[in-house]
Formats: C-alpha cells, structure tokens, sequence
C-alpha cells in the first residue's frame, strides 16, 4: 500500500504568496537585493537556512531577528487567513477511503502549519505531522525522502510525493519516489521543467483519480 507524502504550502493551502511577500517586504525594506527565483531557492530550505541565505544575501540582521520577523507575520496569517487550496479536503477523504497513508511533509515549522491545518479541520486525516526542522535537513536533501520512507516502514518506490517546488520535486524523484508535480501561482514558470521531471503534473488536487492514473497507482 503507498504513503503518500503532502507538502503544506502551495500544496495543501493557497499560503505561497503571504511568504514571498513577508520575505520580499523584508529585503526591501532593508536595501538588500534578490534575485528573481527566490521564493524557488527559499522554498525548500526551512526556516532556519532560509535565515542564513538572506544573510548571504546582504541583510544586517541576525538569524534570531529575521525568524521573528517572519514568523510574526505568518502566524497571524496561518491562524485566520490562510484558505485550503481546491478539491483537498475531498482528495484526502478519498485517499483515506482507499485505505492510503497520508502525511505531511513541510519546510515550515510547525507553530504555523499544525494550527492551520486545525484550523482547516484537515489535521485528523493525516498519520504524521513532519517539518524539515524534524528530520535537520531541507528538501534539498535526498536523504529527507530517503529517512522519511523509513519512519514509515516502507521502501522509497512506495512512497508518493506531491509538491508545488521544482527543487522538491526533483529531490524527490532523485531519491527514488513517485511524484507528482502541483501547480501553484509562484512557480507556474517551472511549469515545463517540473512535466519533465514529475511522473505527473497537476493543476490542482480536484480529480484526483487522475493524479493516482498519472503516478502508476
């Protein structure tokens, strides 16, 4: 039976674009230059790494500050605002159905996706909760994917990842998973690549037997 592996942002919830705009607010609120794929380097790297890549970047603040800063925002966004993407609730009813192993697997930290989920009463339909922050590694490490099957007691080929990253998603299919690729506004440029690499490209969760057709399932 397949473990399906959810990313949380662009994926389960419409949130991508509050995060380029806290991150972006804060470079240029400081002076500091970006260059134009950011939200794609910062996407899978957690918070802590993305601290220390802004840094690189040129902004005299510490690490300490910058998490704040952010995190601050996201909070308040997650807990009221932040809306359940198209068709997950329904997508997720019908894995669970299925008998499938649904997890979360995220580069945000849980102080804003576990109270959102709650929120958005998709909490209970997953069997596992995890953030980057709980395996000390990004998405840009196969290794993620690789300790993440085993804690479910599977072999990566069983595994089934969805993501709306192009890093992600070619770490992903590095390590040796199924996935599928998820549209999302902030990388609809990366749209061919992703068709490339991806078993499957889905404009959105709706339909879902066709995502299940699309990875060999």
């Amino acid at each position: 039976m397949y473990k399906f592996l959810f990313d949380f942002d662009g994926v389960l919830v419409d949130s991508m674009t509050m995060w380029a705009k806290a991150v972006i607010e804060l470079l240029e609120k400081n002076g500091v230059s970006y260059p134009g794929n950011l939200i794609e380097i910062i996407t899978p790297l957690g918070n802590e790494k993305t601290a220390d890549y802004l840094i690189t970047l040129g902004l005299d603040m510490s690490a300490e500050d910058i998490l704040k800063y952010i995190g601050d925002i996201a909070v308040r966004e997650y807990t009221y605002n932040v809306p359940a993407k198209k068709g997950v609730k329904e997508a997720l009813e019908l894995l669970k159905n299925k008998g499938y192993s649904l997890n979360v697997l995220t580069a945000s930290p849980h102080p804003v996706f576990d109270i959102c989920l709650k929120r958005l009463e998709l909490y209970g339909y997953f069997d596992n909760h995890w953030s980057c922050d709980d395996f000390g590694m990004p998405k840009t490490n196969p290794r993620l994917y690789k300790e993440a099957a085993e804690r479910l007691g599977t072999d990566v080929k069983n595994c089934v990842v969805l993501d709306d990253n192009l890093v992600a998603v070619t770490t992903a299919k590095t390590a040796g998973m199924k996935v599928a690729a998820v549209y999302d506004e902030t990388s609809k440029q990366y749209e061919d690549k992703m068709r490339e690499t991806a078993d499957y490209y889905a404009f959105s969760l709706e339909n879902f037997e066709d995502i299940l057709k699309g990875v060999g399932i």
